[in-house]
């Protein structure tokens, strides 16, 4: 349970810049780093106390996050920038892999500009060939990102976790 929840981490400006699991985010509260600011009603018992999970949490002390400057090139960098959607069939419920838009075997690279989000079965529709060999397209064209959205942080978010986090994020949502 603890593993598994996620936890919006607040600078302490009340910007987002994390998200982390609940483990870790009980540990920095009861060590003094952090305050929660929102919960999310479970309870989590111990033999000498109870505390509420949370669902937000501010750090007491400011944190400098660099908003410039190389992203390390992963492949969950990759989802991140992508969206954690399927560039060629834009499924969001599928499982990811990491496709080369020039296969390797014709001497692409894994870099920024030639990495996409692909769900297994675009993947295995392209196999080896270029997109326009297999008749398919990337929903976007492959770039290096500049920075990560703070809603980006973490997999796609339900509803219940998106109405505890919904007004922290929105003065950092982009204008559509």
């Amino acid at each position: 349970m603890l593993d598994g929840a996620r936890v919006l981490v607040l600078n302490q400006t009340y910007e987002p810049i994390h998200i982390c699991n609940a483990r870790r985010a009980i540990r920095m509260v009861l060590l003094g780093k952090a305050v929660s600011i929102e919960d999310d009603g479970l309870l989590v018992r111990s033999e000498s106390f109870q505390f509420r999970l949370p669902a937000v949490i501010r750090l007491l002390r400011f944190v400098h996050i660099p908003r410039t400057g190389d992203i390390p090139f992963s492949k969950k960098n990759i989802w991140r920038r992508d969206n954690y959607t399927c560039q060629y069939c834009g499924s969001m419920d599928a499982v990811l892999t990491v496709d080369h838009v020039i296969p390797r075997s014709r001497g692409g690279l894994s870099s920024w500009e030639n990495v996409l989000c692909c769900c297994r079965a675009c993947n295995a529709r392209k196999g080896d060939r270029l997109p326009h060999e297999a008749g398919m397209t990337p929903l976007r064209p492959p770039r290096k990102p500049r920075f990560f959205h703070p809603e980006a942080m973490g997999p796609r978010l339900n509803d219940a976790v998106r109405q505890h986090w919904s007004k922290y994020l929105r003065p950092f949502e982009p204008s559509r």
